[in-house]
């Protein structure tokens, strides 16, 4: 059983250290690792093999240019009879940060024309090792933005990258993708942006709200009505008193007259 390595990327000196070649670059540095054969074109493209931890391994990068890159997956695919499952696709990937990667199977190809040409030619169910380059800021300038050679800021994190892929490549090719993304993630954590903290909430004391004026008015003719209500309770037993009086006086009136009267 062979597995298919396959670099993306675009023939000629011009676009050698392109953000879109990363693909050949990092085949070139497993080739040097490992001591592969020496490259030979056939297959549309240029070719390499070797053993990567017993594993043998036949390296592609495709002569084609970008866009028709499936035609060259195809042909190498198809003469060692190779399943879409062991084809690998190293590839620039501007929607991850400079130095990070994902490891991908099947699903769709985010708008990369070499993808798009192998998934045309082959089928859509071959891994995908996605090697963050970093975006530009306006969408329009993506194009001019790959098509650039990596700035003189990108050279450290970009070689140690480029060989870190390549040490942790046994584990690629046996199968063990979360091993090899947690290797290179350790090795280029150093460039891995930095998270920023949220600041932590300030306690606020809520404080309740003061109540209108037109109900303190109401509550204070409310304790008013009370007040009178309570007033007059007290007055009408001191009238009944004053009348029980006035009673009592007349009769005793009534009962010394009688005397007098005997």
């Amino acid at each position: 059983m062979m597995k298919l390595l396959v670099g993306l990327g675009n023939p000629g000196k011009e676009y050698a250290r392109n953000r879109h070649n990363i693909g050949f670059m990092v085949l070139e540095e497993i080739a040097k690792a490992y001591n592969f054969t020496p490259w030979r074109s056939r297959f549309k493209g240029e070719t390499s093999e070797g053993l990567i931890d017993g594993q043998k391994c036949l390296l592609l990068k495709p002569q084609t240019f970008m866009n028709l890159s499936g035609e060259a997956v195809q042909v190498a695919s198809s003469f060692y009879k190779i399943d879409l499952d062991d084809i690998i696709v190293f590839h620039d990937e501007i929607d991850l940060p400079p130095a990070k990667i994902k490891i991908k199977t099947d699903g769709g190809n985010a708008g990369h024309n070499g993808l798009k040409s192998i998934s045309q030619h082959v089928g859509n169910a071959y891994v995908r090792v996605r090697m963050g380059v970093g975006r530009p800021i306006q969408k329009s300038q993506v194009a001019n933005f790959v098509l650039k050679d990596f700035s003189k800021d990108d050279a450290d994190w970009l070689e140690d990258a480029l060989r870190s892929h390549s040490r942790h490549a046994g584990l690629l090719v046996s199968d063990r993708h979360s091993d090899f993304i947690k290797m290179i993630s350790d090795d280029l954590s150093a460039y891995a942006p930095k998270k920023t903290k949220k600041p932590k909430a300030e306690n606020k004391t809520i404080q309740k709200p003061q109540s209108p004026e037109g109900v303190v008015v109401k509550k204070e003719k409310h304790r008013s009505r009370n007040k009178d209500k309570s007033d007059t309770k007290t007055a009408e037993p001191q009238q009944a008193d004053k009348t029980d009086k006035s009673a009592l006086s007349a009769a005793l009136d009534k009962w010394l007259n009688k005397g007098d009267e005997k």
